[in-house]
């Protein structure tokens, strides 16, 4: 296998750290991003019994002088940068009436604008590899709602910056993708239900059961799951794929 490397962001848990984790069987070497040091050593861990090589960046991305630090160090380590797959971004869940203008700067600093950052700061790279980037958004940018305002408006912003940077990148060889995850059991999500079914006096396990049957789907779905539909993304058989936005979601979206 050539030398391939690959930029995965938010890598210390759920979908990133998986997709870390499944990449280091198509890449040789795995830049892991994230702010839990510990998380990323754990990950770094996987990605090494995987078969590649990683390097931990323990980093926050919302700061602006942190995405070229991140093409710094993976050029100096590596030398190139073949694929960024920008995953870090967790934004509240904050009815749109509560939400404080710094819990906002929060989430679109982090999510959006790490996301852009690095991509901007990386594209030297990837258009001398003829590199491919993944931006992860999800299925609340087709259906924001108040009680989760932000989410559904950060990540539509998502899926509008990939298309924009997809479009710069067919004459720059570049290709770019977003990814919009359905109902993903995380750590995340289980956090989240363990503080909404109290408040709707469920337990927890009627929570869980509770949300499949909302969304109308049979199952939640899998870090994993999500991982492998990444590594396709970026694999030489999705080459001619690029400004698409990719759902996988159990069936959650009912629309055409």
């Amino acid at each position: 296998m050539s030398t391939k490397v690959a930029i995965v962001t938010g890598a210390s848990q759920g979908i990133g750290r998986s997709t870390a984790i499944r990449l280091a069987r198509d890449f040789t070497s795995i830049v892991l991003v994230a702010r839990n040091r510990e998380n990323l050593e754990q990950t770094a861990a996987e990605v090494t019994k995987a078969g590649a090589t990683p390097l931990l960046i323990d980093a926050d991305l919302s700061e602006p002088e942190v995405a070229q630090d991140v093409v710094n160090q993976t050029l100096a380590a590596f030398g190139r940068i073949d694929a960024l797959l920008n995953i870090a971004g967790a934004v509240p869940q904050i009815d749109v009436f509560d939400m404080t203008d710094e819990q906002w700067d929060k989430g679109l600093a982090l999510k959006l604008h790490g996301a852009r950052r690095l991509t901007i700061a990386a594209w030297p790279s990837l258009k001398e590899s003829s590199g491919s980037v993944v931006l992860m958004s999800g299925n609340s940018a087709l259906f924001p709602k108040a009680p989760y305002a932000a989410v559904g408006t950060i990540n539509a912003a998502i899926v509008a910056l990939a298309k924009a940077f997809s479009d710069r990148g067919i004459a720059d060889g570049v290709q770019v993708n977003s990814v919009l995850p359905g109902p993903v059991m995380t750590g995340r999500r289980q956090s989240y239900l363990e503080h909404w079914a109290p408040l709707h006096n469920m337990t927890v396990e009627e929570a869980t059961a509770r949300f499949p049957v909302e969304a109308g789907i049979s199952r939640y779905g899998t870090p994993e799951e999500i991982a492998e539909l990444m590594a396709f993304i970026v694999s030489p058989a999705a080459r001619w794929m690029t400004g698409s936005t990719l759902r996988m979601d159990g069936g959650e979206v009912k629309s055409i």
